[in-house]
């Protein structure tokens, strides 16, 4: 059993402590166990729990209904949301209870139907990056184990390598981009959700893959030339020191252009070098591509 606590939550629900803990007080669906320092973890159920419960209250149920809803009618509710979002949204939700059960038969096929549903593409952009996004978070805090971690990544990673092989753009844009991800970031799922998107829009794509030396990347930008690089940091190691990595990307590369997404960029409060950008959402990810 995987034991998170009220932030892992707030993170994964998109609903804030402070409410989480004002529902427990007043209803009865959340009965967290304590430390003992005293404080809140909570169990895989009441991950889900909590997940459905955000999910039915986000599109219209009062909490105060939902206290009273027995599981069976909570996910009759949930299955008959129709709004597209909300669909997308409880099929994510899906995947997380499924990874945190280890249940990957029930991962893979839900993303397999997905996927026969509304083709490669879709089920990368509406469901597979959305969720790295937030299981993301649990990796930063290491709230997953690493053999969860391990089959999550491997049956996704099969996903998009079969997405980005079956890639045929009708049109070439004519430019280069180098994907990389420096040394200590191992999880490249991001990046493989970018190279799918690049060369599906007409982008030449040279990819370095995870875990690369700021040399390495130096000596096959100076010989491509690409017209930019990029790098998507999902959860990287605790050495990692994000800042040393801009500083020196950019010493090394100071005429770069270098773009970052990932969770990492939506916290970095410090100043960036003039050579980077970030992109901060997967909106923003998608336009920059979009424009390109």
């Amino acid at each position: 059993m995987n034991a998170f606590t009220i932030k892992d939550l707030e993170n994964l629900s998109g609903i804030k402590a402070h409410t989480i803990r004002i529902w427990e007080q007043r209803y009865s669906f959340l009965n967290p166990q304590r430390t003992k320092t005293n404080i809140r973890y909570y169990s895989n159920d009441e991950l889900q729990k909590i997940l459905n419960i955000a999910l039915l209250n986000k599109y219209g149920y009062k909490i105060s209904h939902i206290d009273r809803m027995t599981f069976t009618e909570m996910n009759d509710k949930i299955l008959s949301l129709t709004q597209a979002q909300a669909q997308q949204e409880r099929i994510v939700n899906e995947l997380i209870q499924h990874m945190v059960n280890v249940n990957m038969d029930g991962l893979e096929a839900v993303l397999d139907s997905y996927i026969k549903a509304k083709g490669i593409e879709k089920t990368i952009t509406q469901i597979i990056f959305p969720f790295l996004e937030r299981i993301g978070i649990l990796w930063l805090t290491n709230h997953i184990n690493p053999a969860q971690e391990h089959l999550v990544s491997n049956i996704i990673r099969q996903k998009l390598i079969v997405g980005i092989d079956v890639i045929r753009p009708a049109l070439q844009t004519g430019k280069t981009v180098l994907l990389f991800l420096p040394e200590g970031e191992h999880h490249e799922l991001g990046l493989l959700f970018v190279n799918y998107l690049l060369k599906s829009r007409g982008v030449q794509v040279l990819y370095l893959g995870a875990d690369v030396p700021l040399k390495d990347v130096d000596y096959v930008a100076t010989l491509k030339n690409p017209d930019f690089l990029y790098a998507h940091l999902t959860s990287v190691a605790n050495n990692f020191n994000f800042e040393k990595f801009l500083v020196g990307a950019h010493n090394r590369m100071p005429d770069r252009k270098i773009i970052v997404s990932g969770v990492l960029t939506q916290t970095y409060k410090k100043r960036v070098p003039p050579n980077f950008s970030f992109k901060k959402t997967l909106t923003e990810v998608l336009e920059y591509i979009s424009f390109l």
